[in-house]
């Protein structure tokens, strides 16, 4: 388990994992007023949450399957990641992505977020790549089945 600093300026709990085997925590809006996006129409929505990870970590923020599922909101640049030294609001874009108008209320769980170690990769130019298997196929190479 890794500790992660965390200010919250909203009036809402912090994030929090569903049941005890999540990966990801539930994150909610911090809203003046509710939110109302029409189809196709994306906004960044406050949780007033910052956070300090810890070197070589990274904050993933994904959709709610619910969410996406049932009303189509989603996370528009899903997953989208937070840097260990990024210190601003977590801001989260959400994407109506269904037929119909659809409004987010304050307090409302929008977004999971996903704590994960990552290493950092150091590019080893070379004039060539050894041959593998699927070689160069790509988009639908391997098959549907």
């Amino acid at each position: 388990m890794v500790e992660v600093k965390i200010v919250n300026r909203s009036p809402h709990e912090l994030p929090q994992y569903a049941t005890a085997q999540s990966a990801g925590m539930d994150v909610r809006a911090w809203l003046e007023q509710p939110l109302t996006l029409a189809p196709l129409e994306r906004a960044l929505v406050h949780t007033g949450l910052y956070i300090e990870l810890p070197a070589g970590w990274e904050c993933q923020v994904r959709p709610r399957s619910g969410l996406a599922l049932k009303r189509g909101l989603t996370v528009l640049n899903t997953p989208g990641t937070i840097d260990s030294d990024y210190r601003g609001e977590i801001g989260i874009i959400l994407v109506n992505l269904s037929n119909e108008a659809q409004t987010i209320a304050d307090g409302e769980r929008i977004a999971q977020l996903v704590i994960a170690r990552h290493d950092t990769a150091q590019w080893l130019p070379v004039a060539s790549l050894e041959a593998s298997d699927r070689g160069a196929g790509g988009f639908g190479s391997t098959g549907t089945e």
